[in-house]
């Protein structure tokens, strides 16, 4: 049975994501304020005995719930647009990963790298080692320097895919013949799952994503090793 935990959302590891919490923290807020107030009046209703036969009509009250409700849209709409384009948003890049989906797997390259390129298949089950989480870890795993921005440009070589990993608030369609754009900055080291969230075909939950945060020296040690 999955904990209160396990239902709420992970645990922030980009501004991004943080933003994310804070609106939907926001928008809860709202909600449960209408919904008090609309369960006190249902509840009102019920008890109350007096009625008004001769009322025809009730000016007021139809001006107030067409205002108010129009007001409250408003503290959840411009947020969100303000959200919508902090996410689209990537000013000036640090590094550049090009993320391409297969049938079932990613294949990464470093464009500001020379042969810099591999593929992430998953572990398979009776490979893991202890503490490993299955159906998640994969053999090569995406390693990125923290607190750089990151651009991301995603693509696909033969149906659609989704790169998507909740921990940083990112979710992109890979599709074949385009390039989709997304960026974001690590503010912790850690090591983030994710996986593909379009269905992609049979082996579609066998194509996890996982990016490893580490400090710039560590960044430049993974580098070096590709050019030995």
């Amino acid at each position: 049975m999955a904990t209160w935990r396990q239902l709420g959302l992970q645990d922030a590891a980009s501004p991004v994501i943080s933003q994310l919490i804070l609106f939907h923290d926001h928008a809860i807020v709202i909600i449960l304020i209408i919904l008090t107030l609309v369960t006190y009046a249902i509840v009102i209703l019920f008890i109350n005995k007096f009625s008004n036969r001769y009322t025809l009509e009730a000016q007021r009250i139809e001006t107030l719930w067409t205002i108010v409700p129009a007001i409250t849209l408003l503290f959840l709409a411009f947020p969100s647009l303000r959200l919508l384009y902090l996410i689209d948003e990537v000013r000036t890049p640090t590094i550049t990963l090009k993320s391409i989906g297969h049938q079932w797997y990613w294949s990464y390259e470093y464009s500001d790298f020379i042969n810099i390129e591999f593929d992430a298949y998953i572990i398979p089950t009776e490979d893991l080692n202890s503490g490993i989480y299955r159906l998640l870890e994969v053999d090569n795993r995406t390693v990125l320097p923290i607190f750089s921005e990151v651009r991301v440009l995603v693509t696909a070589s033969d149906v659609i895919h989704s790169w998507t990993v909740p921990a940083l608030g990112i979710k992109a369609d890979a599709i074949p013949g385009r390039l989709n754009k997304l960026g974001f900055i690590l503010n912790r080291p850690g090591v983030f799952y994710g996986q593909c969230s379009e269905i992609c075909g049979a082996n579609h939950s066998f194509i996890p994503i996982v990016i490893e945060s580490v400090n710039n020296l560590s960044f430049i040690n993974w580098i070096s090793s590709f050019k030995e």
